[in-house]
């Protein structure tokens, strides 16, 4: 067996609030509401398809599954992590995850745990982070009450940013962004709020108001401290963006050469920006903006040369 990095076609996902953004990925848009683009993903809504070398065809989670061994025979029942380039043309809406005890015994399956990189964002752009509430008692009546705009935590965010959502956190993103989320691989979602918006079929989206009381975080400003870290070496610029019980999200930028070694199974990677090549042993890969490919366990060093933007992860 070839060592060597499976390159993966994926899915794109039709949004009441996507836009167009996402053709400039290189991706083939279908019209101008696409919302969401399944990079890495072995969830059964959107799986991604390996498109070279010995599993060319093949389902990611059929790989999961049959080869373990290429993911350091990981244990996990299912391919647990799912990388997303979300186009928010519009507010999505305000939400929360639930953690895996909750979404195992209520949706069967696991819960939600993700992270965001603002690839761009628009001039006064803003997401929801956490919440206001002291009580979930607070936080009911607020909810009732539509009391939104003293209930709902909004940050301005810019390019280069990176949030931290943890299951049970309020939060939504806003209009005129672009993110990487990396996540657990869930598709469960329950909707506090969404703005009264409605459907192309005038109906007014499900909302999810007692799943969401059960779950969210009290008090919600209980947000993370990220301990971001930047590295500078010959040739790249590494950044620890998040450690956590779920995923090691790191963002790479190469500007030269650089060789890199293993520290995890396997390596989920996606291409922000520019273009280069990918080493192994004696093998080249070219990489361009909108590539995302993971690194099996059984490539011990790799090389990334050119000049790229790049944000890896690798689950807990």
């Amino acid at each position: 067996m070839m060592k060597e990095p499976l390159f993966l076609n994926s899915v794109l996902q039709e949004k009441i609030w996507g836009g167009d953004h996402l053709k400039s990925f290189g991706y083939d848009l279908p019209n101008d509401k696409v919302g969401e683009y399944w990079a890495i993903s072995a969830h059964p809504h959107g799986v991604s398809t390996v498109r070279n070398g010995e599993f060319s065809g093949w389902k990611l989670d059929e790989l999961y599954a049959k080869h373990r061994e290429l993911f350091g025979n990981s244990e996990q029942e299912v391919f647990p992590l799912l990388t997303k380039i979300l186009d928010a043309n519009d507010w999505l809406s305000v939400q929360v995850h639930p953690d895996d005890a909750y979404g195992q015994a209520h949706e069967g399956e696991l819960g939600k745990t993700e992270c965001w990189y603002i690839i761009s964002a628009e001039p006064n752009a803003e997401i929801v982070y956490g919440h206001t509430a002291k009580t979930r008692e607070e936080l009911a009546d607020m909810i009732h009450a539509g009391k939104w705009d003293k209930l709902l935590k909004k940050v301005p965010v810019k390019a280069g940013e990176f949030y931290h959502v943890p299951s049970g956190t309020m939060h939504a993103i806003g209009a005129g962004i672009v993110i990487l989320e990396t996540q657990q691989s869930s598709d469960t979602t329950y909707r506090v709020y969404d703005f009264d918006r409605r459907d192309a079929a005038g109906n007014l989206r499900e909302l999810h108001i007692q799943q969401s009381i059960d779950v969210l975080t009290i008090p919600g400003d209980d947000l993370p401290k990220n301990k971001v870290k930047t590295e500078q070496f010959a040739g790249a610029e590494i950044t620890t963006l998040v450690k956590s019980d779920f995923f090691d999200v790191y963002k790479w930028v190469i500007s030269g050469s650089y060789e890199f070694s293993k520290k995890a199974p396997y390596t989920l990677v996606s291409v922000l920006s520019g273009e280069g090549q990918l080493m192994i042993d004696e093998a080249v890969y070219s990489l361009k903006k909108g590539e995302h490919f993971i690194l099996p366990s059984d490539i011990e060093k790799w090389t990334i040369s050119g000049k790229l933007e790049m944000i890896a992860s690798n689950p807990e």
